[in-house]
């Protein structure tokens, strides 16, 4: 045991697996069936706060979107093309509220294009189309089709979601144990996710059950929280 060297694992690269969907079922089934091809709408739009998963649920669609002639995330649009790359391509773009006036052209002229073609666009903002300083045309397109408000899993709810995740993943999570971690680690959902996979593996190694003890003493060398005697 002295010798194991522990290295907290990277975070995950966005899925759906590692998305914890609480209050954005909806949401998430009906990205889940984007990524099938399996949505009639040419536009999807999600939006929330900061830390509500917009990011992640983009690239956890392009990701998934393995059956469709093109998946491609552009992280604003300033980078997005005003052409699909190729009939019935899926575009997803983050923060198309920042695009200035050119880029508001390229995305109007893209979204007819895929809506011609039959391709489909995923757009995030972090307000509902109503608001976003867009111009008439564009705005009015990014609303036609599906709009979802995204919504932050509350602190309420995360002890539920960390041991249905645990339990998803093959292994069982005590309650002492999530206090413990939501007591002493980062909150936030991306930090605890990553978290569980480095304690799995950590558990796996030292060929001992996840509980507080060695939690304790997982949090004390990677983080170097004091001890309880400190």
């Amino acid at each position: 045991m002295e010798q194991l060297t522990f290295e907290l694992a990277p975070i995950e690269p966005p899925s759906f697996a590692n998305f914890l969907a609480g209050p954005n079922v909806e949401a998430v089934t009906a990205l889940r069936q984007l990524a099938r091809g399996d949505v009639r709408e040419t536009g999807i739009l999600v939006w929330g706060a900061t830390g509500s998963g917009r990011t992640h649920l983009l690239h956890a669609v392009v990701a998934a979107a393995d059956t469709l002639p093109s998946a491609t995330y552009y992280p604003g649009p300033a980078s997005a093309p005003a052409e699909p790359p190729v009939a019935g391509a899926l575009v997803a773009i983050d923060d198309v509220e920042d695009a200035d006036p050119e880029a508001q052209g390229r995305l109007f002229t893209l979204y007819n294009r895929l809506q011609a073609t039959g391709g489909r666009l995923l757009a995030a903002a972090g307000a509902p189309p109503g608001r976003l300083r867009l111009r008439d045309d564009l705005r009015t397109r990014l609303g036609w089709g599906l709009v979802y408000e995204l919504m932050p899993l509350a602190d309420a709810d995360k002890p539920a979601a960390l041991a249905h995740y645990a339990q998803e993943r093959g292994f069982r999570l005590a309650d002492d144990v999530i206090a413990y971690l939501l007591a002493h680690g980062r909150r936030d959902m991306t930090a605890l996710l990553a978290t569980l996979a480095a304690l799995d593996r950590y558990s796996l190694a030292a060929k001992r059950p996840i509980t507080v003890p060695l939690l304790r003493k997982w949090l004390q060398r990677e983080f170097a929280l004091p001890s309880p005697d400190e």
